[in-house]
């Protein structure tokens, strides 16, 4: 069995996960906040065993830069050696920026022709 790797949180990601359970609050429904958070980190726990199950964030096509899906939200982590850091949580439909990455966004995100 191969060594498990480093999970770790960032800071933006512990907080994209408080906001998120702040907004299901204000929603009246803290219940699907708090599901929320688990499952997200029940999936990150097995970034341990299998830190490339995510796949290339599509923004950047980054080998390192990797997410897992969890409808609404967007896992967004890097993988580097033996260790993974979560970096961002966030929902599905917003594109991503990143300090310190380009993104590579198609054409058609960027206004250009």
């Amino acid at each position: 069995m191969p060594a498990k790797t480093t999970v770790s949180f960032a800071p933006s990601a512990l907080g994209d996960i408080q906001e998120m359970q702040a907004w299901y609050v204000e929603q009246l429904v803290p219940a699907i906040g708090e599901r929320f958070a688990r499952e997200i980190i029940v999936k990150v726990e097995a970034l341990q065993i299998h830190p490339d199950m995510g796949r290339i964030v599509p923004e950047f096509g980054v080998a390192t830069l990797r997410e897992l899906i969890h409808p609404p939200f967007r896992i967004v982590y890097r993988h580097d050696g033996n260790r993974v850091r979560v970096v961002r949580v966030w929902r599905s439909e917003r594109l991503l920026q990143l300090h310190g990455f380009k993104p590579v966004y198609p054409v058609f995100l960027r206004g250009e022709e």
